[in-house]
């Protein structure tokens, strides 16, 4: 049997590689996660997987069944930008992935790894998924930190896996991430509040430089990130970095329209303060430079635009009560 490990399965973007998957016809995948929520764990249900292992017992699982294994999507990890508690970030977000890249390395299994969008920081280096640029990054959260310290470590390691990936997600929206509250993307707090109150709150532009509602940000739909992410495992490019977002920065004020226009509602906005724990965090713009990703894959990258990527989350699965 050729099993496909896909961590962080109950997860947003690991739940619908999940059912990605499965629309491919590929149906032995070991969902690997806490389980410790049930709604959560919503996101598994109707998807078809040949078992599931709890995340403290999978080296164990791995070591007695790694000839089956064929390749690991490594998704799963602490994401929320604003968790403060480094053990909590240490744990399971750096050493966690470096005992999944040993293990990938001793038994030869290809790994494609979740980095993220926040190593980037402020973007004083760009958005360049090079890797002369990894020391310098300076992440604006201990969660970007923790994916930046592994970036870091993987590339220094004499030994990996016979293909790796890192793939840095700008900002992913889209079904399956009803679970993750205040993390969860500006289009589905954007639908809850017109469905309650008609209208749409924004942040104020604290920076000079930005009109409010004008802050900038790479929007890519879950349903491209995941073609993307089977696409990667499928060519195996060159090993090492990759920027994940559609390379087009749009304005949260263009989104809050979107949800509107797609639900067919007259426009209705308001600007409030940028909350006062995150406001000297707030990144005004990020953008992926997807060039190297185009280059490796050898193909042309095909993405929603915001407005149809909205237009499809907000009628097929939000209005329709259909979250996941």
């Amino acid at each position: 049997m050729s099993l496909t490990i896909v961590t962080g399965a109950a997860g947003f973007i690991g739940s619908c590689l999940v059912g990605k998957l499965n629309a491919l016809g590929i149906s032995s995948i070991i969902a690997v996660d806490d389980f410790s929520n049930p709604e959560k764990n919503r996101n598994l249900e109707n998807k078809t997987m040949a078992g599931e292992v709890h995340r403290d017992d999978f080296f164990t699982w791995l070591e007695a069944n790694a000839s089956d294994v064929s390749m690991v999507y490594h998704l799963g990890a602490r994401t929320d930008t604003t968790e403060f508690h480094w053990e909590i970030l240490e744990k399971l977000n750096l050493s966690f992935t470096k005992e999944m890249w040993k293990a990938c390395t001793k038994y030869r299994i290809p790994l494609l790894y979740a980095s993220s969008a926040a190593t980037y920081g402020l973007g004083e280096h760009g958005y360049r998924d090079d890797h002369d640029v990894v020391e310098l990054l300076k992440p604006l959260n201990p969660y970007g930190v923790s994916k930046n310290e592994f970036d870091k470590w993987a590339l220094k390691q004499p030994a990996s896996p016979p293909f790796w990936a890192g793939v840095k997600f700008f900002n992913v929206y889209g079904p399956n991430e009803y679970h993750k509250g205040r993390m969860a993307s500006v289009i589905l707090h954007s639908f809850r509040q017109i469905s309650e109150t008609g209208k749409v709150k924004l942040f104020r532009s604290h920076n000079p430089g930005f009109q409010d509602g004008m802050q900038l940000r790479d929007f890519i739909y879950v349903k491209d990130v995941v073609d993307v992410l089977v696409t990667i495992m499928e060519r195996k490019p060159e090993p090492g970095l990759y920027n994940l977002g559609t390379g087009k920065a749009r304005a949260f004020l263009h989104l809050a329209k979107a949800v509107f226009s797609a639900l067919g509602k007259q426009e209705n906005i308001e600007f409030v303060d940028t909350p006062a724990d995150i406001r000297d965090k707030y990144q005004y713009f990020t953008e992926a430079d997807m060039g190297k990703m185009r280059k490796n894959l050898s193909m042309d990258l095909k993405f929603h635009s915001l407005e149809d990527g909205v237009q499809d989350y907000v009628t097929e699965y939000l209005a329709k009560g259909n979250y996941f």
